[in-house]
């Protein structure tokens, strides 16, 4: 039996959801934005519920009471992706530092708050953006 990653197309539904990053200026020299897992999995949870409903996963964040979220689950599931493709991956990763960060919060379609439970944690979090076109930054 297929995985849900495989069998609900996830990482289509990532790079979906990346493309509607608010984009960089025109032409800038820094590219795209990056996403944090957690942005990532409140924009994909918004387009998409049946994903973490199928996994059974809320957003995450800090004082959730669970260990499991869907911003861990993507963040390690697009890390390891990348690791194994390298350059033929269409998304590429990266690190925010928590130094000197006493809060990161994020809000929901609904209004809900997430409060990044790395922050402070001793680990960097995790953020993505689709990889530079050719010609393009």
């Amino acid at each position: 039996m297929p995985s849900v990653w495989n069998r609900l197309s996830v990482l289509e539904k990532v790079v979906n959801v990346l493309r509607e990053v608010t984009p960089e200026p025109p032409r800038h020299h820094l590219g795209r934005p990056y996403a944090t897992a957690y942005q990532l999995a409140i924009a994909l949870d918004t387009r998409y519920p049946e994903v973490a409903r199928e996994l059974g996963f809320e957003i995450g964040g800090a004082d959730t009471g669970r260990h499991n979220s869907l911003a861990q689950y993507l963040g390690r599931q697009l890390s390891t992706r990348i690791a194994r493709e390298g350059d033929m991956s269409a998304i590429e990763g990266a690190f925010l530092s928590g130094d000197h960060m006493v809060a990161l919060e994020f809000v929901d379609a609904h209004g809900g708050h997430h409060a990044s439970s790395l922050v402070d944690s001793g680990f960097p979090l995790t953020m993505f953006r689709l990889r530079p076109v050719e010609g393009r930054p």
